[in-house]
């Protein structure tokens, strides 16, 4: 099952990042092989909010939608992705955020499966080259949204 973590210090504020990544129908606008990104449920709960959404990815003729359950947790900072349906037999993301004066620190992780053996053997192959390109992608929109807030 290919995992891996990335950490990053962005110079934004952690909640300008908290909020980017949770807008997820924003993720086609600039994170690799999005193609689309849909909100079905938005619940705030005062110290948690729950996202229930969909991300499509794609490249050339592949092309899968998966459904998340997205839970960010304001005491701690931290946002949990576990996946619902789709191509995935197993998701479990992590994203930590922490401030640093005028940067923050990032905490990517991220476990998975898919359901189809083959798929998983080529997604091992290029995981790690894919998930910095991704996490490059998220720390270049991040500056461009709020490097001056």
């Amino acid at each position: 099952m290919p995992s891996a973590s990335i950490k990053k210090e962005i110079p934004c504020s952690k909640e300008n990042l908290i909020k980017m990544v949770l807008d997820i129908e924003k993720y086609p606008q600039f994170v690799p092989w999005c193609i689309q990104g849909k909100i079905h449920n938005k619940n705030d709960k005062g110290n948690t909010i729950e996202i229930i959404a969909d991300l499509t990815i794609g490249k050339n003729f592949f092309n899968e939608t998966y459904k998340s359950f997205v839970i960010y947790n304001r005491s701690s900072d931290s946002i949990h992705v576990t996946n619902m349906d789709g191509p995935l037999k197993y998701l479990e993301n992590k994203w930590f955020f922490k401030q640093k004066e005028e940067n923050s620190e990032i905490d990517f992780r991220i476990n998975f499966e898919l359901k189809s053996k083959i798929l998983n053997i080529l997604m091992t192959k290029f995981f790690d080259k894919g998930l910095k390109k991704i996490a490059d992608a998220f720390e270049k929109r991040a500056i461009e949204l709020f490097k001056s807030s």
